[in-house]
């Protein structure tokens, strides 16, 4: 019997750097064939656009896979498992298979869709790599010391009791093999070095806490974990396991995201600091999407965490209309109008 195919997941909440990491891992494939599958959260398909590209050999079109049809875990049936037959079913299969989650997906339900007799002899999931947001999660966002808010909540019945963010954060750790601490080089050393310790306490023995800084870590960590950890599910603690799918649930009602278009820009600075503006002024968790910048034949792709741009051309338009497409995802409540007009002003 031919050896399984190994497929790595990559999880972390909106934001952490997943499409970064990724994109890293393409471009430093050395020659590897990889798979990607993409579980997009929104109407606009901005990660699978992104890691289009990428422009390597080792990867084309293809080979990736947009799932835009509900929470990855949700459709496993319906979408997932005939995606990874088609895959592992050509005449030359992938080397690796890496699957992107999206920032409210819950992974062991994902895990566990490896078991299924169609794929179980074929595939195995090499490693859950949970990609954490470091400056975030020090200054105590998605992590566990969001304890004390949550028991402030339940132990006031005017509140929401519930706590998404903070389970499904607590549900990654719990599922990873590999914990990356990225973007720390926006943290001190100190501080880095303190949020990895904390970390290496919640997760189980064995599993590695690595810091990066934009997702840059060599392939050999990233890849060849053989942890097959869909033979390992009870050492992984899920939070939110139903016994039947009719039952499966998530809170994806306390999240909301829309597309914003507008026509070019003439200062992509200025447009930025606008952009930065906006989501102060309305808590928008994640804003992202590609630019039209007059003069420029390049798109040029924007992507945010909290009130951080981070902006780069990446590809010319090509056929594509020179429009400006923005995707806001947020908590539920969002003001769309005034965003809609704070950013087409």
């Amino acid at each position: 019997m031919p050896a399984r195919i190994p497929a790595t997941i990559v999880t972390g909440f909106l934001g952490a750097g997943k499409t970064t990491l990724i994109r890293h891992l393409l471009d430093n494939a050395g020659g590897r064939r990889i798979a990607l599958i993409i579980n997009e959260f929104g109407d606009l398909g901005v990660d699978g656009d992104i890691l289009r590209g990428c422009g390597d050999e080792t990867c084309g079109e293809e080979d990736i896979v947009e799932l835009s049809n509900g929470c990855i875990c949700c459709t496993v049936a319906e979408d997932f498992v005939p995606t990874m037959l088609s895959l592992i079913g050509r005449d030359t299969p992938p080397d690796h298979i890496v699957i992107e989650t999206s920032g409210l997906a819950l992974p062991q339900p994902l895990v566990r869709a490896f078991g299924w007799p169609e794929i179980s002899t074929r595939v195995t999931v090499d490693g859950v790599v949970a990609v954490v947001d470091g400056p975030a999660v020090a200054a105590g966002q998605f992590a566990a010391n969001l304890a004390a808010v949550d028991a402030q909540r339940r132990a006031d019945d005017g509140l929401d009791h519930e706590t998404p963010l903070s389970e499904l954060f607590a549900d990654q750790m719990a599922s990873a093999d590999m914990v990356v601490v990225n973007k720390t080089d926006l943290m001190g050393e100190a501080a880095a070095e303190a949020l990895v310790s904390r970390l290496k306490g919640q997760v189980r023995e064995g599993v590695h806490v690595v810091r990066a800084s934009h997702g840059a870590l060599p392939v050999e960590v990233l890849l060849g974990m053989g942890a097959a950890a869909e033979d390992d599910m009870e050492a992984r603690h899920e939070l939110h396991h139903h016994d039947g799918d009719d039952d499966h649930h998530h809170d994806h009602d306390d999240f909301e995201s829309f597309v914003i278009e507008r026509g070019e820009i003439a200062d992509p600075e200025a447009f930025a600091a606008q952009v930065a503006d906006t989501i102060r002024a309305h808590g928008i968790l994640r804003l992202k999407g590609f630019v039209a910048v007059e003069g420029k034949p390049m798109r040029l792709t924007l992507q945010t965490v909290g009130p951080r741009v981070d902006t780069c051309y990446d590809q010319p338009f090509g056929a594509t209309p020179r429009r400006t497409r923005l995707v806001v995802i947020g908590e539920a409540g969002l003001d769309r109008e005034a965003i809609t007009r704070a950013l087409t002003a």
